[in-house]
């Protein structure tokens, strides 16, 4: 089958940008594997999902069933943090639920004199983090360890702590088809999808250094509700940023 044939069918699968994507990464592709790709497309799985490659900020990281594929909303976490790392200066950074790890390894190529810890309680995520760590070129700089938002201990703090927990509530209907095949423990977290947000702000007093910052991303219409869950444990809320569409996707605090 050549190439032209292959675009043909999965652009009738799942529309031309999945047809030139798929078809861009495999520049020979059989006619097996190209009626299973578009078997998966009209299934609606994500096209990284199926090429296991998703591009952020700039970089190309690995992505499988295991982890979130990352998301042009997360830039904007990445965005605030490096607005605030603009001189030279050494910086250890703690990444709470890493997923693929793009938040760390995009912020450790952007910021000099960046290192740090990336964390997860998924196996199979951490060994799709340390995957992106590798062929990024960042194992002198990032450290990837087994652990949740709450057992994690250090003897060192940090000047950065950066998260995108799960913030979904269960049942909530707003979720997309896309989403059926990403893992659950990613996504849904208890209390209406504020329980992850607990478990961090009351562990992450104890990882942080006295002038740090802490940047979360979260859900539309969730800022109220972490900010009123951080200033309970004893956070001081310094600002929102907004994502490309207009919505509050991060919050920042300090101690």
């Amino acid at each position: 089958m050549n190439i032209n044939q292959a675009f043909t069918i999965l652009q009738s699968a799942g529309g031309i940008r999945a047809a030139r994507i798929i078809t861009e990464k495999n520049k020979k592709i059989s006619w097996l594997k190209t009626v299973y790709y578009a078997h998966l497309l009209r299934k609606g799985m994500p096209v990284a999902k199926i090429i296991h490659s998703k591009w952020f900020y700039g970089l190309e990281f690995y992505t499988n069933k295991n982890t979130l594929d990352p998301r042009p909303d997360t830039e904007t976490l990445v965005e605030a943090v490096i607005k605030d790392c603009l001189e030279n200066k050494d910086r250890k950074i703690l990444d709470m639920g890493t997923g693929t790890g793009c938040i760390i390894c995009a912020l450790c190529k952007n910021i000099n004199g960046l290192s740090g810890i990336a964390i997860d309680k998924s196996k199979s995520a951490l060994s799709v983090a340390k995957k992106n760590v590798k062929n990024l070129g960042l194992k002198k700089q990032i450290q990837i360890k087994h652990s949740d938002f709450v057992k994690f201990k250090s003897n060192e703090k940090f000047d950065i702590i950066v998260s995108n927990p799960p913030y979904i509530k269960f049942g909530d209907k707003r979720v997309n088809n896309a989403a059926k095949f990403d893992p659950k423990i990613a996504l849904y977290a208890s209390n209406d999808g504020l329980g992850a947000y607990e478990q961090i702000a009351k562990n992450a007093k104890n990882l942080i250094k006295t002038d740090g910052h802490i940047y979360l991303e979260i859900g539309v219409g969730q800022s109220i509700y972490v900010i009123k869950i951080f200033e309970y444990f004893g956070w001081k809320f310094e600002r929102v940023e907004k994502d490309l569409s207009g919505i509050n996707r991060v919050l920042v605090f300090t101690l």
